[in-house]
């Protein structure tokens, strides 16, 4: 059975870090998160001011992010001695587990600079998990061309090709660029939540008896069913597709921290304070 869309979501502008200018297109009042994925922001500007700030060191527990960069450069650098240069075309995967002090911070001084960052929750027993760093370049980023569709495997598989990415339970982000007229499809099982990201053009989902349209800047959240079918409208279309298993666990959340309970959050911010967060 083909997925059909059960809901559309706009986004909200907003600024994050520093100041940096950007989407926030999950984790919002619209759509608080879709288990296991916590948080989606796209920035975009060819606007120094709107990124040049970045988001300087700040602390994580209990999940992970994931920085996509299709334009410009970003610096890492994190407590635990890790660093790394974001290019256009790469990915960093973070687990902050039981707590990663951080930096992300642009090195392109002026032009475009246009990306994506995900959250995606863990499981409570890994919740307190050593941190891990995945630094991806693009040319390690496998590739599909099927059908006048390239699909990037960011994570997960697809047309018998597995991403390199390492991930603590399945997971799969898909960068999938459509020629005109197109069809990408996609099996996917039960117990996988998934939505897109259109970032550029326009394409229809869904079966045919219920389809919907999804435009640039809008996310579409995938309802129950076994495969998902994206046709491209009469211009290229690009989107980002995600799904994972659910994890079907509470979820805590407070700024930087986002674990099970209010009771494990004091914890987060009390280790914080003393200084024993990241030890």
């Amino acid at each position: 059975m083909i997925r059909p869309v059960k809901q559309t979501i706009k986004g909200i502008l907003t600024t994050d870090g520093a100041g940096v200018n950007l989407k926030r297109i999950l984790g919002t009042p619209e759509l608080d998160h879709l288990d296991p994925f916590l948080l989606l922001d796209e920035f975009k500007s060819e606007n120094p001011d709107d990124y040049i700030a970045g988001f300087p060191p700040h602390p994580h527990r209990g999940f992970e992010t994931v920085t996509y960069l299709l334009h410009g450069k970003f610096r890492h650098r994190d407590s635990k001695g890790n660093e790394g240069l974001l290019m256009p075309g790469s990915v960093q995967w973070m687990t902050a587990g039981r707590g990663i002090i951080h930096s992300e911070m642009p090195e392109t001084k002026d032009g475009l600079l246009w990306g994506f960052q995900l959250w995606v929750n863990l499981p409570s027993d890994l919740k307190m998990a050593e941190p891990d760093y995945q630094d991806i370049p693009g040319e390690r980023i496998p590739e599909v061309r099927h059908d006048d569709v390239k699909v990037r495997i960011i994570a997960g598989e697809f047309a018998g090709k597995r991403g390199v990415t390492k991930t603590r339970f399945p997971i799969v982000y898909l960068d999938v660029h459509m020629s005109p007229g197109s069809t990408f499809t996609h099996s996917i099982p039960s117990e996988m939540n998934s939505f897109c990201y259109v970032y550029e053009g326009t394409v229809n989902l869904g079966p045919e008896d219920n389809l919907q349209r999804g435009k640039e800047g809008e996310m579409m959240v995938f309802d129950d069913g076994d495969e998902v079918k994206i046709v491209a409208d009469d211009s290229e279309a690009k989107l980002l597709f995600l799904a994972a298993n659910r994890l079907n666990e509470p979820v805590a959340r407070a700024g930087p921290f986002v674990m099970n309970s209010e009771g494990e959050l004091r914890k987060a911010f009390a280790d914080y304070r003393n200084g024993s967060f990241d030890k």
